[in-house]
């Protein structure tokens, strides 16, 4: 049975899907913009502090869910520009410390909001 996930500690879908999607024990986080849940307006400036914003929003979504980073064993990175691969990839080393989920990431064209970076997430239990 699948259930839909919800938090307000992370920014609303800008469109018709759901902030996550829990199937049996494993949880299908959808892709999260650099948008902080408070000021769902602004958004940061640089590849590192969206980089942090993106996996701080996975992550409230993941515990809203009964999850813990240690559940996540995978990431996809969309980024606008792969030139600064070097900062995003230390932020998300910083973030995920010894946790080392698998990982895909992408240069795309555009993202929604002109953001630099968008994550999704796969974590089971």
């Amino acid at each position: 049975m699948n259930s839909t996930i919800s938090t307000n500690k992370a920014p609303s879908a800008i469109g018709p899907y759901s902030q996550a999607v829990l199937a049996n024990n494993t949880l299908y986080v959808s892709g999260q913009l650099p948008i902080n849940f408070e000021n769902p307006s602004f958004l940061l400036e640089g590849i590192v502090a969206q980089t942090n914003q993106s996996l701080q929003n996975i992550m409230s979504i993941v515990q809203s869910a009964g999850f813990s980073k240690l559940d996540i064993v995978k990431c996809t990175v969309y980024m606008k520009n792969l030139s600064d691969f070097s900062l995003m990839n230390q932020e998300y080393e910083k973030f995920f410390g010894s946790v080392k989920p698998a990982r895909v990431t992408i240069e795309v064209s555009r993202l929604p909001k002109n953001s630099l970076i968008e994550i999704d997430a796969i974590a089971v239990k």
